[in-house]
């Protein structure tokens, strides 16, 4: 190998060990560690999900509201058939932490379990499943919500109210029309409100929406002129 040769390949891995260290350097950021951190890690959250599902059958039912809790918070999705099957538990706090996570996961095969708990005997219940459907915002919720706008509990008719402005679908309107009529104000607010959401954004129904026209930002009137002053 003749000398020049020799003092080329040299050149060649000085140069590339330099750009090599520069990288290092510029991007102190870089995570050289063990790829298979992230995995195990994953895998791991995977066996406290399977372990917070487990929970959900504990004998204690302050272990199973817990465990609806926490599995809201982690927003599995594995753990969505589970916490369907939570909202039959026989503790009422367990039912509502477990609509509670549903709501939160934001899963739409939830949304027909959770429309049937709008005819649950408890008022509580009733308000928490209208609240999840709402954050689920699945549109084959409207016509349970539809139905509860009547309900005979104040706050439940409210929070229905606000679940269909959050769906958005013009089927609602004439329900949320007659609740612009309800004894209570605070319905009212929620229903003119609901109106004009659904009114902002419908384009499958746009004639249905045309009826309701609610302007969002009132235009103020003029004050009157006085004679004489300016």
């Amino acid at each position: 190998m003749s000398p020049l040769t020799v003092f080329f390949r040299t050149l060649m891995k000085s140069s590339a060990i330099f750009l090599g260290a520069g990288i290092i350097f510029l991007h102190t950021t870089l995570d050289f560690s063990n790829t298979s951190r992230p995995v195990a890690r994953q895998g791991s959250q995977q066996e406290a999900v399977d372990g917070l599902i487990a929970a959900l059958k504990d004998t204690d039912a302050g272990v199973r509201k817990q465990a609806a809790w926490a599995l809201g918070e982690m927003q599995s999705a594995k753990a969505v058939p589970a916490l369907i099957d939570a909202l039959k538990d026989s503790d009422v706090e367990v039912r509502q932490r477990a609509m509670t996570a549903l709501g939160e996961i934001g899963d739409t095969r939830a949304a027909t379990a959770i429309a049937g708990a709008l005819k649950d005997s408890d008022p509580r219940l009733r308000a928490r499943a209208a609240s999840a459907l709402a954050e689920i915002g699945d549109k084959s919720a409207v016509d349970a919500l539809v139905a509860a706008v009547r309900d005979s509990n104040v706050e439940v008719r409210r929070k229905v109210v606000i679940a269909l402005g959050e769906i958005g679908d013009a089927r609602a309107l004439p329900a949320l029309t007659a609740a612009l009529k309800d004894e209570d104000a605070g319905v009212r607010r929620q229903a003119v409100l609901a109106i004009a959401e659904i009114n902002d954004g419908d384009d499958e129904h746009p004639a249905l929406a045309r009826q309701i026209r609610v302007h969002p930002k009132p235009r103020p009137h003029p004050h009157p002129v006085i004679a004489g002053i300016r």
